[in-house]
This record gives structure tokens, sequence and C-alpha cells, in this order.
């Protein structure tokens, strides 16, 4: 039960045991005044009968304000100094065990969001740590053959024309594609500024669908893998989106699946459908899929599966994460599971214009 219910509940209580204890108290005083002849005597309110009604009276009120006191010290105070003395304690650096309540009201809500919240800093730390590491890891590649390139022009002097060229080209190739790593991390600091100003409008979530299943059906039949679709939408469920960002993570999902599928007989699966209040989309492949453990960091940003393979498919890590950036600002949620047709399965739901 909800503070908001429970609190009213508790003191309407005490409110109606005061009222009966009081009621109570002018009952038994007002027979007092009467003698068993029916005539009224001029009795003393402070005599000892009285005196005792009063002071059994006074212990069941401070009997109340007791309880009351111990239930909002358990209850309230309590709670909220844990969290407190947890907040103080908060530390990137350090351990943590999450906050466990058993309680179904707002305390435990409370403390269900603190452990989120929590959970958030501690998975952006892990997020700039990664970034730190997977632009070090990208740049130190091609600089290295860059360092080695310009130290073999410079050491060896009987080059001919043809191999300075050869090694001049390299330099230039690599010094590209330092650039197009460089002008990748920047776009996707500006696309996480560009999502929190996207205009939504309503469409029908078939008619997304059809186009995109059209779109893609053709394109992967020009590299010979072939598409499944199927879609269980009816025309009146309307989903409230910005079409270029969403054909935007459609388009990463299945590059991805044609880049990391590595099957020669590659065949993606394209499903939609309704559930309570959202649209599902799900694409899964037949491919080579991803490790169970790995299934969970897929959506962190600079993360990749296979370090070795990045440089080779031209991947920054980044792709996934813009996904669930813009299904979360569209206020779904993506995951990843292991498909039933041995590859790798992406699920992502928005929600239905109510």
């Amino acid at each position: 039960m909800k503070l908001k219910t429970k609190l009213p509940l508790l003191f309407l209580l005490i409110f109606l045991l005061m009222f009966l204890l009081i009621a109570a108290f002018f009952v038994l005083y007002i027979k007092s005044l009467f003698s068993d002849e029916g005539h009224a005597l001029l009795g003393n309110i402070f005599s000892p009968v009285h005196f005792q009604m009063l002071l059994l009276l006074s212990f069941l009120m401070g009997l109340i304000f007791v309880v009351l006191t111990i239930f909002f010290h358990f209850n309230i105070t309590k709670p909220i100094e844990t969290l407190n003395s947890r907040l103080k304690k908060v530390n990137i650096g350090n351990s943590r065990t999450p906050l466990h309540s058993r309680r179904k009201d707002e305390i435990g809500d409370l403390y269900n969001h603190f452990n989120e919240m929590e959970e958030r800093l501690y998975q952006a730390h892990r997020e700039q740590v990664d970034m730190i590491a997977a632009i070090a890891h990208d740049l130190k590649t091609p600089l290295t053959s860059i360092t080695g390139f310009v130290e073999l022009l410079s050491m060896q002097k009987n080059l001919t024309k043809m191999e300075t060229q050869d090694y001049y080209e390299l330099i230039m190739k690599k010094s590209r594609h330092m650039v197009e790593l460089i002008e990748t991390f920047s776009m996707y600091t500006k696309n996480e500024a560009i999502v929190e100003t996207i205009d939504m409008r309503p469409m029908e979530a078939h008619r997304l669908f059809e186009n995109i299943a059209t779109e893609y059906e053709t394109e992967l039949s020009g590299f010979n893998f072939r598409l499944t679709w199927k879609q269980r939408f009816n025309s009146n469920q309307i989903i409230c989106i910005n079409e270029n960002m969403i054909r935007r993570v459609f388009g990463n999902l299945f590059s991805n699946a044609v880049r990391y599928g590595n099957k020669k007989d590659l065949h993606v699966y394209l499903t939609g459908y309704a559930q309570d209040s959202y649209s599902y989309f799900q694409i899964e492949d037949n491919g080579v899929g991803v490790p169970s453990k790995d299934l969970s960091s897929l959506f962190l940003k600079f993360f990749t599966v296979d370090k070795s393979r990045q440089m080779d498919n031209q991947g920054s890590g980044l792709g996934l994460s813009s996904c669930k950036l813009i299904i979360e600002h569209h206020g779904g949620q993506i995951h990843a599971f292991q498909a039933n047709h041995g590859g790798l399965g992406i699920r992502f739901t928005l929600p239905l214009k109510i």
C-alpha cells in the first residue's frame, strides 16, 4: 500500500480512537454525576474516580503517540537516513551493493530509483573508460603505421620513386582514416544534441514496417541475401516518431547484419507486431551471432565484440549506441538476444499513440 493511502488511513484510525476515548470518558463522567435515585449530584470533576479516568485517558493518548513515533521512525525516518548515508558514500571507485527493500510503497520506489540512478552512474563511468580506450585503440593503429612509414622514408635513401610514392599514398590513406574516425566521434556527440530537439509526427505502424521491409528486401537482394518479413499491425495502430531517425536505426541494424553476419547465404528476418501499448520491431539473422556474455554490452558506446576485426569492418562501436539513444528518446527500449535462426536478434519497442 502506498504511503499516500496508508498515512491518511492511519490518521483517520487514530482520530476515531481518540474520539471514542473522549466520548467514553464523557459518558462515564455524566453517569457519575447522577445517582441511582435519578437526582443530580454536585460531584467534583477532580474526585478520585474522575482523576483515574483522566489518568487512563492520558495514558492511552500517550500510548497512541508513542506508537505513531515508532511507526514514523521505522517506516519513514530510518529508511531516509539509510538513503542519505548511502548518498554520502556514492563513489565510482568503490564497490557497491544495491539497496534492498521489499516495500511496495513510495519508499520502495525511492530505493529502486536510487539503484537505477547508481547503475546509470557506473555505466556512464564505464562508457567514459571504454571511450578513451576505444579512441586510443582506433587512433593508435593508423598512427603506428604512419610513424613506421615516415621512419622508413627517412632512413632508406635508396628507395625508388615508385616505392616512395607508394609509401606516401599509404601515409595519406592512414591519415584519412584517422580523420574519418575523429569525424565519427564528433558526429556521435552532435547526434546526442540533435536527438533532444527532433520533431515527432504520427505515422501508421504498418506503413512504416512495409516501407522498411520493401526497401531492404531490394537492397539485400543486391548482395544475394534474403529478407523474410511479416507483420501483424492493424491500420489504426499509430506511433509518434521522427521517421528519419527511426530509418537510421533500421539502417544500422541491417548494416550490422550484413557486415558482421559473415555468411554467404545470409538470411535476415524482419517481424513487426503490437502488444499492450507498444509496437515491436524485431530483426534476426542466421549469421555467426554474438557470444552470450557480450549481448548486454552491445549498446555501450565504443563496444565491439572483436577488436581485431574492427578496423577491417570499419566499425567504430557507435552504431548500436546511437540506436539505443534514438529509441529511448522515442520512449521505447532496445535489447539483443540469441536469434532462433542461429545469429543475432535485435528487438526494439515504440509506444503506440493512445
